[in-house]
């Protein structure tokens, strides 16, 4: 599911009977935690965050290996994650609805081949022709798009600012957590 980084451990075959151990309903103090950490993580989500975890339904969490929660929506579907108490990435099918809520980082038509096999995207492949930034800070999460298409093809956590990333241009820009056709991506809704 996830790239192997100081993250998030590599779950590529991710698949939900082996790597779920359990899904649990979260208490409404809980509930009301977790909003408030999405809604300071993603503000851009504030009239959506209704839509996406209502108040009115119950919220669960998948428990996975090496203490990793998935959010799970009214529809059994996966909207975010996040490993111990560490930042919530969206999913990229939550990410495709709401392409606004993450900041874009746009990668050269050239990455795309190795991103889809869940390697980190490095500097020159954002600062090259084709490529486009968003003013962002180190450890901020991102959608990370592609030259010549209209949706994320992962999601990430930037491992420097935009500004060093331009200025440095080389090494690990984006830590990739998460990318089209993973084992998240897979991952049957839960009943």
């Amino acid at each position: 599911m996830w790239h192997q980084s100081n993250i998030l451990p590599n779950y590529c075959r991710f698949d939900d009977k082996e790597n779920v151990s359990g899904i649990n309903n979260v208490k409404s103090s809980v509930q009301k935690a977790i909003r408030a950490k999405l809604l300071e993580q993603f503000p851009y989500l504030e009239t959506y965050l209704e839509d996406i975890l209502s108040k009115k339904d119950s919220l669960r969490v998948a428990k996975c290996q090496d203490h990793i929660e998935i959010l799970v929506g009214k529809d059994g579907e996966y909207l975010f994650f996040r490993q111990r108490e560490g930042p919530f990435y969206p999913t990229l099918k939550l990410l495709h609805k709401y392409p606004f809520m993450a900041p874009p980082m746009q990668v050269d038509k050239g990455a795309i081949k190795f991103i889809l096999s869940g390697a980190n995207i490095m500097c020159p492949g954002l600062t090259s022709p084709g490529a486009k930034m968003a003013n962002v800070e180190a450890d901020q999460v991102v959608a990370v798009m592609a030259e010549g298409k209209s949706h994320a093809v992962a999601v990430g956590l930037t491992k420097m600012s935009s500004k060093d990333i331009l200025n440095i241009n080389k090494g690990i820009g984006i830590e990739t957590v998460h990318f089209l056709n993973d084992g998240l991506w897979h991952m049957k809704p839960v009943k």
